[in-house]
């Protein structure tokens, strides 16, 4: 027979702990005159055959018909002597559950109207707090039959949800607002998402205390990784990759990460490509003439996008003059390098 317990408590020392299930296997076997002692910022809940029943706030309770009428009402007769009955109670703690952390895997991917690629990848980190609002719903709606649910539990959990918020709130202030005006703006958002996040903690028998956004800046990726998220078209990838050989081979140094490291952000990519192709590139920034006579400036390296700019044909036209054999090209890795000779060649056949 299962031992009958006369006194119900749980001193909650651990500081991460949500819910203390009693006894911690099986079921217990209490009595009408059993004492609950129930500390401050806890609650107690009775389950019985998985139905949650009657609930206490601190104090020193007593097991009695007038307190318990839910679980009278459950048991029925057998409860008005001193029959044992049996039942688990879980125990709450109702404290804030403070400087909880969140940060952003990967970057979000927001607007940036007006400048560079118009696009932008940030990253956010900083630190949210909850507390149990509802201990009955929690229980019956995360805890389940576990003898013990800790923060670490339910930890990833609350963080999608609230990262599912924060990238729905950048999107939304995107809209009306660029990167720049979007970093002065922590606090609002913070609070934004704060109220989006709300329904859906509710939902679980939790409150949201707060949210915080300690950093919220910029991502440096490089072109590749743009490209490798959709980000980045053809012609600008090109563009980008041509600007990195470029810069290498006028500063005469080998690898390193080239100009594009650091565009994730797409803030000032314009400027940034203008000042590292400046008079390798004029042809993109000045009304081109006939193929031969443009031909007398072109740059001794061109990419696929400078030979449709010259020829003033798509460069969809010219990788498949590529790809016949009809123009030669040297390929490094995913890009083509076509030389001034090579043009020349296609030009005069």
């Amino acid at each position: 027979m299962a031992r009958i317990f006369d006194v119900i408590e749980y001193p909650n020392e651990m500081k991460d702990e949500i819910v203390h299930r009693f006894p911690e296997r099986g079921i217990g076997d209490y009595r009408v005159g059993s004492q609950v002692i129930v500390r401050e910022a806890q609650n107690a809940v009775f389950f019985r055959d998985g139905q949650a029943l009657d609930k206490f706030g601190p104090g020193r309770h007593t097991i009695a018909t007038a307190n318990v009428p839910l679980l009278t009402n459950f048991i029925g007769k057998a409860f008005n002597d001193r029959t044992p009955f049996t039942a688990e109670v879980y125990f709450v703690s109702m404290k804030e559950f403070a400087d909880l952390k969140w940060g952003t895997p990967q970057p979000i991917i927001v607007r940036n109207s007006g400048v560079g690629l118009g696009v932008a990848l940030l990253q956010g980190f900083g630190s949210y707090s909850i507390e149990v609002s509802d201990p009955q719903q929690f229980v019956t709606q995360i805890v389940g039959t576990d003898s013990s649910y800790m923060m670490d539990d339910i930890d990833d959990r609350l963080r999608n949800m609230l990262l599912s918020k924060f990238a729905d709130l950048l999107g939304e202030t995107g809209a009306k607002s660029n990167v720049l005006e979007m970093i002065g703006l922590t606090e609002e958002l913070g609070a934004g998402v704060r109220a989006k996040a709300q329904p859906d903690f509710a939902a679980l028998g939790l409150t949201l205390k707060s949210f915080y956004i300690s950093s919220l800046k910029p991502s440096s990726k490089s072109a590749q990784e743009l490209r490798d998220m959709g980000m980045l078209d053809m012609n600008v990838y090109t563009q980008l990759q041509a600007a990195d050989a470029m810069r290498d081979a006028a500063n005469n140094e080998g690898g390193g990460a080239g100009l594009t490291a650091g565009i994730g952000a797409g803030m000032g990519i314009g400027n940034l490509m203008q000042n590292a192709t400046s008079g390798g590139m004029q042809q993109q920034r000045a009304p081109q003439q006939a193929a031969p006579a443009a031909a007398a400036g072109m740059p001794s390296v061109m990419t696929p996008a400078d030979v449709a700019g010259i020829l003033k044909v798509s460069q969809e036209d010219v990788m498949a003059a590529i790809t016949a054999g009809d123009l030669k090209a040297k390929k490094l890795g995913n890009a083509y390098r076509i030389s001034k000779a090579s043009l020349e060649r296609f030009l005069n056949e």
